[in-house]
């Protein structure tokens, strides 16, 4: 029997162990609730601006929003209603959103309030499985759905998997000096609007990309761990689909702006911290016109090891900017990294 239809504040956010963050600030989702056995509803707000995940020029939330805010439902579906104690562990298999109104998510006077409505299911195996299905909704109309897949395991069982893939009891450490890493792309190139959130270095004569690791950064790395978050991946992802889109697109739409509205990413492997991680570019399929949407696949590999393949969708948005000093101009421009706990 279903319950009645909930009412979700959006006054605070939810305790940061919840999902799995130490800064408060980074905390979107404010409140949830069940709805019946395994479907969920939660609240969250997003920011009218962030340093990472700003509005692009169009005035679109940024899309990793959404994919943050999945993952954070997720966690605290877990630990609030599905018993999953803190502590444990979640390694993600996979993480996919599809933006079908991308207008609805434009940035206003005051924070978005989103809704999401949520289906749980257990996934048996060993170990345990976990999967979100998700509605995205903004002042009631749909604007997108989501999927989260999970491992869930106990802090003594991951202990174990993690040491079978460093070959001993000693996690690695970051290897990769950033002051000596290859120059970056330039932040207005890959949608960004400061130098340290680029993630793109350019350093392989075959025309591959590296994903720079910055331990440093405030967002990506908000607290210690042993292995590449799958979120860092995923920004990687985005910033090389941001350029490779821009800069064909320009060849023949110079005045075209386009924005990511589905992403499907498949993890294969822990992204591990001692080793380079290389981004390529599998395939990319331009729209016959500017109206048409672009498609790209993308992976990561450290040496011959697959970590992680994405399936993008960037889809026009509107014209660009042309004004100078916004900084938003985008000119020519598995197991896995999982769920860092």
């Amino acid at each position: 029997m279903a319950l009645a239809a909930p009412v979700l504040t959006f006054l605070r956010p939810v305790p940061r162990e919840l999902v799995h963050r130490s800064s408060i600030a980074e905390v979107f989702v404010t409140d949830g609730c069940r709805t019946s056995g395994s479907r969920f509803s939660v609240a969250a707000q997003w920011p009218r601006d962030h340093a990472l995940y700003h509005p692009d020029e169009q005035g679109l939330s940024d899309p990793m929003l959404f994919a943050e805010t999945i993952r954070q439902a997720m966690l605290y579906i877990a630990h609030e209603y599905c018993e999953v104690p803190l502590g444990h562990r979640f390694v993600g298999r996979d993480l996919s959103f599809d933006i079908t109104d991308p207008a609805a998510l434009r940035v206003t006077g005051v924070p978005v309030p989103v809704v999401m409505e949520a289906e749980w299911t257990w996934e048996e195996g060993r170990p345990r499985g976990a999967r979100l299905d998700v509605r995205l909704l903004v002042a009631g109309t749909p604007c997108g759905t989501g999927t989260i897949r999970v491992f869930v395991m106990d802090d003594r069982r991951y202990g174990l998997l993690r040491r079978m893939a460093w070959g001993g009891d000693a996690p690695p450490v970051l290897a990769v000096d950033v002051a000596a890493a290859a120059p970056l792309v330039p932040p207005r190139r890959v949608g960004r609007l400061r130098w340290k959130d680029c993630v793109l270095e350019r350093c392989w004569p075959d025309g591959d990309w590296r994903l720079r690791l910055d331990h440093d950064h405030a967002v990506l790395f908000d607290h210690p761990t042993d292995h590449v978050p799958l979120m860092v991946l995923m920004e990687g992802f985005r910033q090389l689909g941001h350029l490779c889109v821009h800069e064909q697109v320009g060849e023949t739409s110079d005045d075209q702006a386009y924005a990511l509205v589905a992403t499907q990413v498949e993890c294969a492997a822990f992204a591990e911290l001692d080793a380079p991680i290389r981004l390529l570019v599998e395939q990319s399929v331009p729209g016959a016109t500017a109206a048409d949407v672009f498609r790209l696949r993308v992976a990561a590999l450290q040496g011959d090891t697959l970590l992680a393949r994405a399936d993008m969708t960037w889809a026009g948005v509107g014209p660009r900017e042309t004004g100078e000093g916004t900084g938003r101009r985008p000119e020519f421009a598995s197991l896995t990294g999982g769920l860092a706990p």
